[in-house]
């Protein structure tokens, strides 16, 4: 039997397009029961923001084909059949390897990928018109065990400051679980290696001021009950879910974006699905104009270098990066054995 299959007519800057939606009665996230129909409908009303945010970017599409219960797969490469309306540019990634990616540009764009049971999208931080310097400087606030997005909230608060003070202006958004994302804008002069080593310095600046409320350790062991700066995530090819992304949860929660006054005593759960299109008609985009003042990390490098000349250097990279210069050895602290490893973190030969 053929399945269910309807036509969506989507109104694009261009014109109107039609999108073939199948399975339209699908349970997505079965709990509250949204259809794939309902999500398709969804990234139509949020489309403008959504693309404000996410548009003009490399992204990468965490598919679902049988709604949130089933295993989930990344899509990176437009697969074949991919429509016209879809847009891709050729990025290179940490191996050296060159492979076109997925651009999302216009309203069918988006629903085109909820047609492919896209439920998170991945946005990198630079565009595909420069697609190896970021216009992002972000930072994920990760609570680990014993903490909670209260205590994200209050070191979201400090890092703004932080940021402020090296004459950044961050925006914030709920990732849509249990953290935060800041993300300040800035202008796209430096590759991802050097917008990292921005983000360790803006991280071990705020750690320096909250010791025991907020780590830069990569390695759990070491971490505690403390909010986790995850400055990995601006690696180059490394990506959270985006704005207006909604995420593979039961309650079909959504990375939102906030006002800073909105974040004390905010509840993340309510910003679902559902929620998020009154929302968006009572009080607007909050990241509306967010790209329109781009600061600079010079200051931010400034105190990277401060901090090298201190003793502080790199910190590790994510396991399925090459060895990279002055990091160290890719091992957990109660592993490591001192005479297995050189002074540049490469293991000894015996």
């Amino acid at each position: 039997m053929a399945s269910e299959r309807v036509t969506l007519t989507v109104v694009d800057p261009d014109g109107e397009r039609e999108v073939v939606l199948s399975s339209p009665n699908k349970a997505v996230w079965p709990e509250p029961g949204i259809t794939k129909a309902e999500l398709a409908e969804y990234f139509q009303i949020v489309g403008e923001p959504f693309l404000a945010a996410n548009g003009n970017r490399p992204v990468s599409l965490e598919r679902f084909r049988d709604g949130i219960g089933s295993a989930g797969f990344f899509s990176k490469n437009p697969p074949k059949g991919t429509p016209d309306y879809v847009d891709a540019v050729t990025v290179t990634y940490n191996s050296g390897r060159r492979h076109p990616q997925i651009v999302l540009n216009r309203p069918s764009a988006i629903v085109w990928a909820a047609q492919m049971n896209t439920i998170v999208f991945h946005p990198w931080a630079s565009l595909a018109t420069d697609p190896d310097n970021p216009v992002e400087l972000r930072i994920d606030l990760d609570p680990q065990p014993g903490t909670d997005f209260a205590d994200a909230v209050t070191a979201a608060h400090a890092l703004r400051e932080v940021l402020r003070e090296a004459g950044l202006e961050p925006f914030v958004k709920t990732s849509g679980n249990r953290g935060l994302h800041v993300f300040a804008p800035i202008v796209p002069t430096h590759e991802f290696l050097d917008v990292r080593h921005a983000v360790i310095a803006a991280g071990r600046e705020l750690e320096r001021r909250m010791p025991d409320q907020v780590t830069t350790n990569w390695w759990k062991e070491e971490r505690g009950e403390r909010i986790f700066v995850d400055f990995n995530q601006a690696n180059r090819d490394r990506t959270m879910a985006g704005a207006y992304s909604p995420r593979a949860l039961p309650a079909a929660t959504v990375s939102t974006p906030v006002h800073w006054e909105e974040l004390d005593g905010l509840d993340p759960q309510r910003f679902t699905v559902r929620s998020i299109p009154a929302r968006l008609a009572e009080i607007g985009d909050p990241w509306a104009g967010m790209q329109e003042a781009p600061g600079r990390i010079e200051t931010l490098l400034e105190w990277w270098e401060r901090d090298k000349s201190e003793g502080l250097g790199e910190l590790p990279f994510p396991p399925e990066f090459p060895k990279m210069p002055g990091e160290p050895p890719r091992v957990q602290p109660s592993k490591k054995v001192a005479a297995n490893w050189d002074e540049n973190g490469d293991p000894v030969d015996e």
